[in-house]
């Protein structure tokens, strides 16, 4: 593979990143929903993320997305402020070639110089060997498992929790 770049995504972005999720809700386990959100509706959530100040990012190899990441509040509440989940979707042709990798480790980097303390990883489907070693890679910990709670493909699918500590994590005071 020539040279990955790891970049914010553009409005350009769009129809590539609709259709990465697409596939990965049709043909995968990784996400819950049932059916693909269209071009609007992704764009609204992009818009989302961003209007919080929050990374989206691509892996772009020659002009073609290969991938998107990025990283929303875990909850809505004040109190959840540093705390991040992060969310990553490769195109089928993507996996196993290592962009996973790079895309997640410099999500990692922008939040933490955003100040999150605490970065998860729910992980939709526990046979999700691919997701939890690359979780796992970067030094996130396994921190729980939700028995049986999806139903997709006609199957009930678990979920695992991950969970990797971002700058001094709870070794220190919050700074608002």
């Amino acid at each position: 593979m020539n040279a990955l770049l790891i970049r914010s995504s553009t409005p350009s972005d769009l129809p590539a990143i609709t259709a990465i999720y697409a596939d990965n809700v049709y043909t995968g386990t990784g996400t819950f929903e049932l059916e693909a959100p269209d071009e609007d509706e992704m764009a609204d959530r992009r818009d989302g993320v961003l209007g919080k100040g929050l990374p989206w990012l691509v892996a772009e190899n020659q002009g073609k997305v290969l991938g998107y990441a990025y990283a929303n509040h875990f909850r809505p509440r004040r109190a959840y402020r540093f705390c991040l989940e992060d969310s990553i979707y490769l195109h089928h042709d993507a996996r196993g070639r290592g962009v996973g990798r790079v895309l997640l480790a410099e999500l990692l980097t922008r939040c933490e110089l955003l100040g999150a303390r605490q970065m998860l990883a729910v992980i939709g489907d526990a046979a999700n060997a691919d997701s939890i070693a690359l979780h796992a890679a970067l030094g996130f910990a396994h921190t729980g498992r939700l028995k049986s709670a999806g139903w997709k493909f006609d199957r009930w699918l678990d979920v695992v929790l991950m969970q990797r500590t971002l700058g001094p994590g709870d070794a220190a005071p919050a700074a608002d």
